[in-house]
């Protein structure tokens, strides 16, 4: 590299630096400054004049003015490839085990690792043929990864089709031997190999067509599945304040939805909660396989001691994985923990960059930042007519609770569904705590419309009624008034609260969802004829025990059925003709 590709740190703010350049720079071109031994990792974020101001993935203790900075003319880019399910990763994709034995406890700032193993060897079977046509992103070999068929694909960077002039047979290579040579129309060679190097902010289009998401996401959670869907290929937020749920909800949903792969993105969260994290996914049996969840996720880790600029990279990093894994026809679920941190984080540089602030000095740019990252969902069909899709869903960590903060309504602009999580409905001990009421989705449920429509309303009543009791007390209430506020706790107690101890009900899946809300809907669509209250809390509090025990019935085993005609016996006594 040419001198005239260096330059000076003339500044320093945190883990912003300003640096003086001769020739040119790129926007978001990577650069390392060069301290004694280190090398320290930074990003253009801005450019004005012969001036580049760099966030730094680094600490930057010791730093002086006048160390040299190099250019490298390359954008923060991610290595894609098999190996990646499994891995632990930070921000700039060093696998942290590794990172761990070679610095030990303290992690030491300028080390950075090959993302993927060049030693290891997969079994490649060719499938494309010489003098075969292939766009970007087309299937040219496959190897085996866990589970998976995983593509060798065309790379993504090529700007139109090109020829296969040669490919190697099937037999063992590493991910850095070349399986084939492209040829494009102007006679440019592309040699391929078993990785390709990806550039994060640019997201990977090499599909034929992206869809309007329309087919549920089955996560076999009630309560969303019902009331707020998400969509295979859609988008969904779960704000809550600290201590209400967000990291349990989110690991039950990544062993129990029904995706091919989890891409886990601890972007600034507390260090403790990120342990827990790393600490769980080994031991989560998933379901699927019966082996460990671990081995078909990817965990990005970026805890808030790690520098705050290197959030913004976790976040990018985890996307443009899921996007790889996609491209395979894969369907890849995206949990983004916590996007609040990542917006802290933004905040923190357009503070040090001196830019206008915006509300509660977030800068101007959040909403379209928080927009682009949510657009990268989606539902692709592949040039080979199969199809792929990547779902996201952030969690924001609003303070105190207060959902009218800018990251919050941000997110709620750009996404297509919100499970909002009360503090009112942790503190009861109801699990999950998405307030039914508060939250919605844009999302059609596979459960009948009109049946959710009556549940809904039996549920926006039922708090009416039981915030009218507040005042007037019971005795104020018409029996009709109490028996929906009857209804509306049974709903919430024995459909929307789901036990994540119990091996049955921690997980329902949709023909057993169908079959039990359309016996509830009977239920609350019912008359009921009872003498006074007293009688009416009695049978309720008798068949709310009764349904939560058959919540924990096998399905479709004698004893589901033998519970559910008690449920229907008991309710026959009583129900008007």
């Amino acid at each position: 590299m040419s001198a005239e590709r260096f330059g000076m740190l003339i500044g320093i703010n945190g883990n912003m630096a300003r640096v003086e350049f001769k020739d040119y720079v790129m926007q978001n071109e990577v650069a390392f400054i060069l301290h004694n031994e280190e090398r320290l990792k930074s990003e253009v974020i801005r450019v004005t004049g012969n001036v580049a101001e760099l966030q730094i993935y680094e600490d930057t203790k010791g730093l002086k003015l006048g160390e040299k900075v190099e250019f490298t003319g390359e954008l923060l880019s991610v290595e894609l490839g098999p190996g990646l399910l499994g891995q632990i990763f930070d921000g700039l994709q060093n696998p942290l085990p590794q990172l761990a034995e070679k610095s030990g406890f303290f992690l030491k700032r300028g080390l950075y690792l090959e993302a993927l193993d060049d030693k290891l060897e997969w079994e490649f079977t060719p499938v494309a043929k010489v003098g075969q046509s292939v766009k970007p992103g087309e299937k040219i070999g496959v190897t085996k990864e866990g589970i998976f068929e995983h593509w060798i694909m065309a790379p993504f960077g090529l700007k139109s089709a090109a020829t296969v002039v040669k490919i190697a047979g099937k037999g063992k290579y590493n991910i850095k031997h070349i399986v084939a040579e492209l040829k494009d129309e102007r006679g440019n060679a592309y040699p391929v190999t078993m990785s390709q190097i990806w550039p994060v902010k640019v997201p990977i289009a090499s599909f034929a067509e992206k869809l309007k998401p329309l087919k549920p996401l089955v996560t076999k959670i009630r309560i969303i599945d019902t009331l707020m869907p998400v969509a295979l290929g859609g988008t969904y937020c779960v704000p809550g304040p600290f201590g209400s749920g967000k990291t349990v909800l989110q690991q039950l949903i990544s062993k129990h939805a029904e995706i091919d792969i989890v891409i886990v993105a601890a972007c600034g969260e507390r260090a403790g909660e990120v342990v827990e994290t790393l600490r769980e996914f080994p031991h989560l049996v998933d379901p699927r396989t019966k082996k460990s969840l671990i081995e078909r996720t990817v965990i990005i880790c970026n805890t808030s001691s790690m520098p705050v600029s290197a959030r913004e990279s976790s976040v990018y990093t985890a996307v443009t994985i899921a996007e790889y894994y996609r491209q395979m026809g894969l369907n890849v679920l995206l949990l983004a923990d916590s996007t609040s941190r990542w917006a802290q984080a933004m905040r923190e540089m357009s503070g040090r960059l001196e830019e206008i602030p915006g509300e509660e000095a977030f800068p101007a740019y959040l909403e379209n930042r928080i927009a682009s990252f949510y657009e990268r969902a989606g539902l692709v069909r592949l040039h080979d007519g199969s199809f792929g899709s990547v779902t996201i869903g952030g969690t924001v960590s609003p303070a105190g609770g207060n959902f009218e903060e800018p990251v919050t309504q941000a997110t709620l602009k750009v996404v297509g569904a919100f499970h909002g999580l009360s503090r009112e409905r942790s503190d009861a001990r109801r699990y999950p705590a998405i307030d039914p009421l508060e939250s919605w989705s844009k999302y059609a449920s596979f459960i009948d419309r009109e049946e959710v429509n009556l549940a809904q309303a039996v549920l926006k009543r039922s708090y009416e009624v039981k915030q009218m009791m507040k005042v007037v007390g019971e005795e104020g209430t018409s029996l009709s008034d109490f028996m929906t506020y009857l209804k509306g706790e049974f709903v919430d107690d024995v459909y929307l609260q789901q036990n994540a101890f119990d091996e049955v009900d921690a997980a329902t899946i949709e023909e057993r969802q169908k079959y039990v809300f359309h016996v509830l809907h009977e239920i609350i669509k019912s008359e009921f004829n009872f003498e006074g209250k007293d009688a009416a809390r009695k049978f309720f509090q008798e068949l709310r025990q009764v349904f939560i025990e058959w919540n924990s019935s096998g399905w479709q085993a004698e004893n589901f059925k033998k519970q559910e005609n008690q449920i229907k016996e008991k309710c026959k006594k009583y129900i008007t003709a």
